[in-house]
């Protein structure tokens, strides 16, 4: 719709452009009946030709003055004045039009009607009241030239000739006015049905797209930050299949009304899609976003929605996810993604609550030695570049590091070993750097060619950060993530106790992960159908130990985990 809009928008500077250059050629023609002299001889003397010279001066001028309205208008170059500049350009225009007509015999010239073409461009750039305004100056103009100039002479028929004239000027910016915010009436709404969502009435998905994207460039000019809010409806299944899709629409509908009410004038309210709703707030820091997610949080917690007490917590409530570009993101993939990783850790841990983006590099700078530091901002880099190529990886990572943290935790692991299985599970799929987008992202079963291709990236990875001492027990967890209990595994077949304990561990949260999420080839699982996977597997995939731990882990977190694969389609 926007770029239908710019469209017309040249479209219509094209016109503009087209009637200044007529009055441009009527302005011509009356400099060249001025300064040219043609004797009954049918030739010109000296004379003559030293006359054309204030005609090419002129015409000159006059060219340069329609450049210039071009290279600004019909180029749409930033200017922050550039209203200014139209006022100065019109009363430019005004001006000569007005030298013109005195030129041109006074209060007795034809070309009075110059006005028109600057009348016309006015009201067409800048609505109604401007062109009033540009056509009772020309009008007071044309009198003026009527009464001084005729002074003492009978000009009844001038002016009241030129009374109807004004009355014309005027009589044409009201009509065009009108006409143009008739037209400009219209295209909101056209805008609207286009931007946005029926049923929510806030702007819809491809609209926040567009306007985060025109936002995050505004905001690096500027050198501002830009929080993104990304919130979920809690429980919104169960609350559709016990009320019915109609009341869960209204729900939708309050929850729109409520995002509405608090936020500030110019902030993006948008439907991300289903339950889901994002909020972008311009010139805003992390601080301040969180004030603002809590305080709707708690709104829509307070709220009073038909059928609620029937909810798993008993009311309608939401969770929330907040990130902040430039600190926590760099681009506008990046903060979606890092706010939905808020929000997804905000669902996990209990609902109803405001999470906000936390890498795991952040806490690996302070354990990397100084001289190795800059690897962490080109990890980050490539971790970027992977999720990019693969939706996937990106939430997959992030994940497996929950899941991990649970896991170490029951299996009462000491400090450095959950710090060493935190940076393993989060950089365990680095060597998918390697890979091509084709193979990730291949929806039909991978070839046997493909199957290898995809085999090296343990391999890969551990290459990546082999150089780095500060990593070197993270290794083992990237290299043998793949490995199998009964030895089957990739890339060096190890079996049993012969794979590092740590990436055992890791095996089974990353498999577990996998399972349980949409993938682009495979049927995902839902945690109950995993769970029986890993207690089949157990053995010969995974460590019986470590599988019946994990399984322990997920059936006393069951809340947690049950709305896991609902959340992950999406």
């Amino acid at each position: 719709m926007n770029e239908i809009i710019n469209n017309r928008k040249k479209k219509v500077y094209e016109i503009i452009s087209i009637v200044k250059l007529t009055s441009l050629l009527f302005c011509g023609i009356i400099i060249f009946n001025r300064f040219s002299r043609v004797v009954s001889y049918g030739y010109i003397d000296a004379n003559d030709y030293l006359s054309m010279i204030p005609l090419g001066m002129s015409i000159l001028v006059l060219a340069l003055i329609y450049l210039v309205w071009v290279f600004f208008w019909t180029r749409k170059v930033k200017f922050s004045g550039i209203k200014w500049l139209q006022v100065i350009e019109d009363f430019i225009f005004i001006l000569l039009f007005t030298v013109l007509i005195i030129l041109s015999r006074a209060y007795i010239s034809q070309y009075k009607l110059l006005f028109l073409f600057i009348i016309i461009t006015a009201t067409i750039q800048s609505k109604m009241r401007y062109g009033i305004i540009v056509a009772v100056i020309s009008s007071s103009i044309v009198l003026t030239i009527d009464l001084i100039y005729a002074k003492g002479k009978i000009i009844n028929n001038c002016f009241e000739n030129d009374l109807i004239l004004c009355g014309i000027f005027i009589l044409t910016a009201w009509l065009l006015g009108y006409y143009v915010k008739i037209e400009n009436e219209y295209i909101d709404k056209l805008s609207n049905l286009a931007n946005i969502d029926g049923l929510t009435e806030v702007y819809n998905h491809r609209f926040f797209q567009d306007a985060l994207k025109s936002i995050l460039e505004k905001a690096k000019e500027s050198k501002s930050s830009v929080s993104l809010i990304l919130l979920d409806i809690d429980y919104f299944k169960h609350y559709n299949d016990l009320n019915g899709h109609q009341k869960g629409d209204d729900v939708l509908r309050q929850i729109g009304y409520i995002l509405n009410n608090n936020v500030r004038k110019g902030d993006i309210v948008a439907r991300y899609g289903g339950e889901e709703f994002v909020i972008i707030l311009s010139n805003t820091d992390e601080k301040t976003s969180i004030t603002v997610a809590e305080r709707i949080r708690a709104e829509v917690e307070n709220w009073e929605f038909e059928g609620e007490k029937n909810q798993p917590n008993g009311k309608i409530t939401i969770s929330v996810g907040v990130s902040t570009f430039p600190s926590k993101a760099k681009n506008e993939v990046e903060l979606i993604n890092s706010a939905d990783d808020a929000l997804y850790r905000a669902k996990f841990f209990n609902k109803n609550r405001v999470e906000t983006y936390h890498s795991v590099l952040e806490e690996l700078k302070k354990d990397i030695e100084e001289e190795h530091i800059d690897l962490i901002t080109s990890i980050k880099t490539l971790i970027s570049i992977i999720n990019n190529k693969d939706r996937y990886t990106y939430g997959h990572i992030e994940r497996v590091v929950m899941f991990a943290k649970l896991l170490a935790n029951k299996l009462e692991l000491t400090d450095e070993e959950k710090k060493t299985l935190k940076y393993g599970a989060y950089l365990h799929d680095i060597g998918k750097i390697s890979i091509a987008e084709e193979i990730l992202n291949k929806k039909m079963t991978l070839t046997n060619e493909e199957w290898e291709i995809l085999k090296h990236h343990p391999a890969n990875g551990a290459n990546l950060i082999n150089s780095v001492e500060s990593l070197k027990e993270v290794i083992p967890l990237i290299l043998y993530h793949h490995e199998r209990y009964d030895g089957k595994g990739y890339p060096s077949q190890l079996k049993k106790e012969e794979i590092p304990y740590l990436s055992r561990v890791l095996t089974v949260v990353d498999s577990f992960d996998a399972m349980t999420s949409n993938r682009p080839y495979g049927h995902r699982k839902n945690y109950e159908e995993a769970l029986l996977e890993i207690r089949r597997c157990s053995g010969t995939q995974f460590d019986p130990d470590i599988a019946e731990k994990f399984i322990e882990v997920v059936e006393e977190n069951k809340d947690k985990f049950d709305n896991l694969v609902s959340f992950n389609e999406k």
